[in-house]
Order: structure tokens, then C-alpha cells, then sequence
């Protein structure tokens, strides 16, 4: 049975996911561990955004990340969203504990991340770790 709860974040996940890709060119999709892990071994660049759909910071960090991946520097980014919600084992993996956390990935390996931070600079400074 769903939860009003749940089914809210269902809704404004899905809401969210429809609205970012059409702001910018890169494709924001929901993890996928076989996804992510071929994205990670090709070498590119690769986000994994720990989002919760009710949360303003995470909000925030969608906007500067929308406007940054409308530029051609950034389009070759892989973006895989963990639900903050219902993926705390994916979250563990990463470990990673806050929602609002930002973890980039190039050459195989991770390069840096931000947890909170909406900041476009500081954004900026963390997605070209990942080129």
C-alpha cells in the first residue's frame, strides 16, 4: 500500500525528472547500479545526485545544474539521481548520509563531491573535476 508520503515523493520525483532534462541537455535518469557502473568503467563523466523531491537545497542544486549542463562543456555528462527516501543502500554505498550530496566520477574512479552546497561556483568547480 502506498503512503501519502510516498506517493508525493513519486509524484514530484517524476515531475522533477520531466522538467531538468528539458532544461538542459544532459539526461537526468534514476540509478541504475549496472547503468552507473558501466558509465563509471567507460572513464566519462559521470554525477550521481542524492536528491530528495522535497527538499529546497536539492532544488537549488537542480537549477545551477540545469543552467551549467546547458553549456557545451558539461554535455557529456552521465547524471544517475538515488532517491534520498527510498535508496539508503545505494546511499551507504557512496557513503554518502545527507541528501543534497553531489559525488562526480571520472576515469573510473570518484573526484570529488559536495554535500549542501548550492553555491553555482562551487557546483562549477566540482563538475569540471569530473572532465
Amino acid at each position: 500500500m502506498l503512503t501519502r508520503r510516498t506517493l508525493l515523493g513519486l509524484l514530484s520525483a517524476t515531475t522533477l525528472l520531466a522538467v531538468v532534462p528539458a532544461a538542459g541537455a544532459v539526461e537526468r535518469r534514476p540509478f541504475d547500479r549496472a547503468a552507473f557502473d558501466a558509465a563509471v568503467a567507460a572513464g566519462g563523466p559521470v554525477l550521481v545526485d542524492v536528491n530528495a523531491p522535497w527538499c529546497s537545497t536539492c532544488r537549488a542544486q537542480g537549477k545551477v545544474l540545469g543552467k551549467l549542463f546547458k553549456s557545451r562543456g558539461y554535455k557529456g555528462y552521465q547524471v544517475f539521481v538515488v532517491d534520498y527516501d527510498s535508496e539508503k543502500d545505494v546511499m551507504r554505498s557512496f557513503g554518502a548520509t545527507q541528501r543534497s550530496t553531489l559525488i562526480v566520477f571520472s576515469g573510473g574512479s570518484e573526484r570529488g563531491r559536495l554535500v549542501g552546497d548550492t553555491r553555482a561556483g562551487s557546483i562549477e568547480a566540482l563538475l569540471a573535476k569530473g572532465l
